[in-house]
């Protein structure tokens, strides 16, 4: 039977591949970073999932747990997920994000050697590593600049998982372009404006604060994201592939379309822009080229970004509803 560990396991993305990888009869092994979260995410996770508790900083623990369970597929993940929180807390979003990563590979590496089998790594990487690009879109030549600790920590875990792909380590790396679902929790700008929608609509007032509303993003679906990672991974070489739809929408087009699923035409009357939620620096405009997933992987997008808002927005109505069922 097939191994697989999933670093990140209670977020979005680890949510999702866990559930595809179960339903695909592999054995799964989860690291969530500390017990409250395990135990949080078992009651809407996925039960026949073993889920061990560990940092990402511990590189000994890290080293110890991949040699107990002897993965065939690991699946990087986890790391800090915030660009915002990013600002607040730099050298643990190295730590975490870069050099967790590296560790992670480094144990991968040692285990292959150890027990003479192949090992193969999926790293997430981010579209934050462009930074400021000076060309749109991006693809996996496009120079890496990165304008926050995130991008940063991203870009130092990507050119080392090529230092380990150059040591004989199948690690390949997704640069995943934003990517949502329900499963985003409300910390994230997305789901922030689909729950205000949903909540505003459903009290007949209220408000929603935000930053930069000329930010432009590339949205995808989540599942379809998950797709990519076990595409690249499974792979017979391990390469860098750009996740993305190839389409920008501005936050002001998020908002528009989950106020307007939400019954609610004139958003602006409900919207503030709120200093305090700009960022020191937020590129305008980022939107990847997936020509290579596409050519190499047999990958392409199914959601397109409307109905992407109008699930996000459906899922949070249901909620205050009283009809949302946890699956």
């Amino acid at each position: 039977m097939t191994t697989a560990l999933v670093t990140g396991i209670t977020g979005q993305d680890g949510t999702i591949l866990a559930r595809r990888l179960v339903a695909e009869g592999i054995q799964v092994h989860g690291l969530a970073r500390e017990a409250r979260d395990r135990d949080e995410w078992a009651l809407d996770g996925v039960p026949e999932v073993q889920v061990h508790v560990g940092d990402l900083t511990d590189a000994e623990r890290i080293r110890d747990l991949v040699r107990e369970v002897e993965p065939d597929e690991i699946y990087n993940l986890g790391g800090i997920s915030s660009v915002a929180f990013s600002w607040e807390h730099p050298v643990l979003t190295g730590a975490v994000t870069g050099l967790g990563a590296v560790g992670l590979y480094d144990a991968a590496w040692r285990l292959q050697q150890d027990r003479g089998l192949p090992v193969r790594l999926v790293q997430a990487s981010s579209a934050e590593m462009f930074g400021l690009p000076e060309v749109a879109p991006q693809d996996e030549t496009t120079a890496i600049r990165p304008v926050s600790p995130y991008g940063a920590a991203k870009a130092y875990a990507h050119q080392m998982a090529a230092v380990y792909r150059a040591r004989g380590l199948h690690v390949a790396t997704c640069i995943l372009y934003n990517h949502e679902s329900p499963l985003r929790p409300t910390a994230f700008v997305t789901r922030k404006i689909t729950a205000a929608a949903a909540r505003i609509a459903h009290d007949g007032a209220g408000t929603l604060a935000l930053g930069n509303l000329d930010a432009r993003r590339d949205w995808g679906w989540a599942p379809d994201y998950v797709d990519a990672l076990v595409r690249a991974l499974r792979h017979d070489e391990a390469d860098d592939f750009v996740v993305a739809t190839g389409h920008a929408h501005s936050v002001a087009q998020f908002v528009e379309a989950a106020f307007r699923r939400a019954g609610i035409e004139d958003w602006r009357q409900h919207v503030v822009v709120d200093p305090a939620f700009v960022r020191p620096a937020d590129p305008t405009e980022m939107v990847g080229d997936a020509g290579r997933a596409r050519r190499v992987l047999g990958w392409a997008p199914t959601v397109p970004f409307d109905e992407i808002v109008g699930r996000m927005v459906e899922h949070d109505m249901s909620i205050l509803r009283g009809t949302h069922e946890i699956r």
